[in-house]
C-alpha cells in the first residue's frame, strides 16, 4: 500500500511542473508580442512647404542726358617720350699711377734629386791644322805650261781649297778664285790633287781628324 501511495504523489507533483512551465511561456509569449513592434497612423497627414519664386532685380533708371547741359570733352592724354635705353659708354679713368716695385725674385736652390753639372774637360792637346809634306812650290811648275796656252798667253792667279782625310790624302778640290781661263783652273785641280800629300789634322785628343786647305797657285808665262 505504501509504495501505490509513493508513485501517485510524485505523478500529482510532475503534472504540477508542466502545467507550470506551459504556463510560463504563454506569458512571455503574450507580453513579447505586445512590446516587440509599433504600429504607425496611417491616417497622419504629411507636412508640406510652399516654395515661392524669389523676387526679381530692380530695374535702374535709364540716364537721358540734357540738351542743354555742355558736352565733356574726353581726357587729354599726354604722350609718353621714348627713352633711348642704349648703354652708356664705360668710364675709364686714364691716369697714370707709378706701380710699386717688384718684389726680387728668388734664387732657385739646386734639389738633391738635380744632376750636377759636369765641366766640360779641358783639351789636353792644341787642335792642329793639316800641313804639306812636300813643297808646294813643286806642285805646278813652268813645265806643266801647254804650248797653246803660252801661244794665246794664258796666266792668271788660281785660289783653291783642298778637302783632306784623316789619313792626309787630297779628297776634293774647288777654286775658289778663278784666273779668268778655264784651262788652267782645272789643271791647278788636277796637278795639286795628283802631286800634294799632307800631315792630316789632329783634333783636342791628338786623334787624326778630316780638315781643309787653301792655297793659290800663280800661272806664268815661262821666258
Amino acid at each position: 500500500m505504501s509504495y501505490l501511495d509513493q508513485s501517485r504523489r510524485a505523478s500529482s507533483t510532475s503534472m504540477a511542473a508542466v502545467i507550470a512551465i506551459h504556463a510560463g511561456i504563454g506569458a512571455v509569449l503574450v507580453f513579447g508580442l505586445s512590446v516587440a513592434g509599433t504600429v504607425i497612423d496611417k491616417a497622419s497627414p504629411i507636412p508640406s512647404f510652399d516654395i515661392k519664386d524669389p523676387p526679381p532685380p530692380p530695374i535702374e533708371p535709364e540716364i537721358v542726358p540734357d540738351a542743354a547741359s555742355p558736352a565733356i570733352a574726353p581726357p587729354i592724354t599726354a604722350p609718353v617720350p621714348k627713352l633711348d635705353l642704349a648703354p652708356l659708354p664705360p668710364i675709364i679713368d686714364a691716369r697714370d699711377y707709378d706701380l710699386p716695385p717688384l718684389p726680387p725674385m728668388p734664387t732657385p736652390r739646386p734639389s738633391a734629386t738635380t744632376a750636377p753639372s759636369i765641366p766640360s774637360p779641358t783639351p789636353s792637346v792644341a787642335p792642329v791644322s793639316a800641313s804639306p809634306r812636300n813643297d808646294p812650290a813643286g806642285w805646278v811648275t813652268t813645265g806643266d805650261y801647254r804650248s797653246s796656252w803660252i801661244n794665246r798667253d794664258l796666266t792668271g792667279t788660281a785660289r783653291f781649297r783642298l778637302e783632306i782625310s784623316a789619313e792626309g790624302r787630297v779628297t776634293g778640290c774647288a777654286i775658289t778664285g778663278s784666273t779668268g781661263h778655264s784651262e788652267l783652273d782645272q789643271a791647278t785641280c788636277n796637278l795639286v790633287t795628283r802631286r800634294a800629300r799632307f800631315q792630316p789634322a789632329r783634333g783636342s785628343s791628338g786623334e787624326p781628324v778630316a780638315s781643309t786647305y787653301s792655297n793659290a797657285v800663280r800661272w806664268v808665262v815661262p821666258d
